[in-house]
């Protein structure tokens, strides 16, 4: 299952907690809303009894109703009667007669029909009368249409918000996480180029992520310097070893040239010269690799009979194999013409046999091969020989990284492959390597078809 990234984790926990937030707010409202209505309403109710006293004269020892009493305003129903509970004045909904106990200053609830109705009693002494009761109703319906209203509201309003919170977060989060996002790309972008002369580079602001983004720039500038020195010593070093090993063999050539040596003396200086070679040989390659990790190793393209090329490597390698008694087998496709740097291509098979030669015990078997495709044109080195584990498969194209099976042989320097490699990625190609522990290796490399000379131009790329 995939992992849920950041930006949307901020979001769902932003919008969870406005949605909480927004449902808590709108049910403390409708509580408070409806408590609100409902003593307002009470409240209305007690001010219309209370105040109708007003309508009520007593001329002439009669009672006198103002015919304002008996109108329903507000939808409150006003009646007054006397003490024998007889109806003076006003008027009653439907099945309120007498069907209500008088409860003075008291507020009551009765439902008729389906209808909750509020009643509050009050009596009053009239002067030259004697005590009369007032009587007010009124219907609860228009309130709870009110509350209703609330509730619905609030539930068009809930859902809403939580859209409005989600979009909101989303933008927030966006934004407030692009810088992050470029930390990342520019992040990848140098590990995929290996291009440590590059900066994340964020500007505006000096929050924590702009910080952070400075932080790794001023690390990416003590790394660049630091590679640029261990580039730049490695480069030195090679070129000023190349002379000293220079004339260590020749003057080994010039002392076994003499016939005068005992055995002892023309074997140790034999030994000295094969070890002289060996390291003129590491040199060589780490003044190459040297000067590729600087940008300062062109390749010359030029066009170049690949077939050909191949075959006179193979048959120099078939030779050094048999005297090791290593059966070795070629099928190359002829007349594969391309553009290439011929130096570095015959680098890039000797490297591979080499290493299939040297990994390769007595009565073992070589297959190398070389053919044009689809793809590209395709090269590999197939041997039966003491292979790789899976552990140290990804680490064999690292300079001087040797698997724990190849440690015993000191005529490699584990440089080979990472030259091949290079070489291989230089013509923009791709090289791969599959391999079992104590069944062999295979190495394939693949050139792009961009490289292959089209035949129109007078070269063939043979069926």
């Amino acid at each position: 299952m995939k992992k849920i990234s950041l930006r949307w984790k901020l979001t769902l926990l932003y919008t969870l907690f406005m949605t909480l937030l927004t449902g808590v707010v709108l049910a403390v409202l409708l509580y408070l809303g409806g408590n609100v209505l409902l003593e307002s309403a009470s409240d209305l109710l007690k001010d219309r009894v209370f105040d109708s006293v007003d309508f009520i004269k007593v001329r002439n020892g009669v009672l006198k109703v103002d015919p304002d009493f008996s109108e329903a305003e507000d939808g409150i129903y006003l009646s007054a009667y006397d003490e024998a509970g007889t109806l003076l004045a006003g008027r009653t909904p439907l099945g309120f007669a007498s069907a209500v106990p008088f409860q003075e200053n008291t507020e009551q609830t009765a439902i008729r029909k389906g209808t909750v109705w509020h009643i509050f009693d009050a009596s009053f002494q009239i002067r030259k009368y004697g005590r009369i009761r007032i009587r007010g109703i009124c219907s609860m319906s228009a309130v709870e249409n009110e509350i209703r209203l609330l509730i619905k509201l609030a539930l068009v309003l809930l859902p809403l918000t939580v859209v409005l919170s989600a979009i909101l977060c989303y933008s927030l989060v966006k934004r407030t996480l692009r810088p992050v996002f470029q930390i990342t790309r520019t992040a990848g972008e140098i590990c995929e180029q290996q291009d440590l002369s590059r900066r994340i580079g964020l500007k505006g602001g000096r929050d924590e992520i702009a910080v952070l983004a400075e932080t790794f720039d001023h690390m990416l500038a003590q790394l660049q310097n630091a590679f640029e020195r261990q580039k730049q010593f490695t480069s030195d070093v090679s070129h000023e070893l190349r002379t000293p090993l220079a004339v260590i063999l020749s003057q080994c050539d010039s002392c076994l040239a003499n016939q005068g040596l005992k055995a002892e003396e023309k074997t140790a200086l034999e030994v000295i010269r094969n070890r002289t070679t060996g390291l003129i040989r590491l040199v060589s390659q780490l003044l190459l690799l040297s000067r590729a990790d600087q940008k300062r190793q062109p390749l010359c393209f030029e066009t170049l009979d690949f077939s050909m090329l191949t075959q006179t490597v193979m048959e120099e390698q078939e030779e050094i194999a048999r005297q090791k008694q290593i059966f070795f087998e070629t099928k190359i496709q002829e007349h594969i013409i391309l553009q290439g740097d011929e130096t570095m291509l015959f680098r890039l098979w000797m490297n591979l046999t080499d290493n299939a030669i040297a990994y390769t015990q007595e009565g073992g078997r070589i297959e190398a091969g070389l053919f044009a495709g689809k793809e590209g044109v395709t090269g590999y080195v197939k041997d039966t020989g003491i292979g790789i584990s899976r552990t140290d498969l990804p680490k064999i194209w690292e300079r001087f990284c040797r698997a724990e099976t190849a440690r015993s042989d000191t005529s490699h320097s584990g440089l080979g492959l990472s030259m091949a490699k290079w070489i291989v990625e230089a013509h923009e190609g791709k090289i791969r390597a599959e391999s079992e522990e104590g069944k062999g290796s295979l190495f394939t490399f693949t050139l792009p078809t961009w490289l292959i000379v089209p035949r129109e131009k007078g070269m063939t790329q043979n069926d």
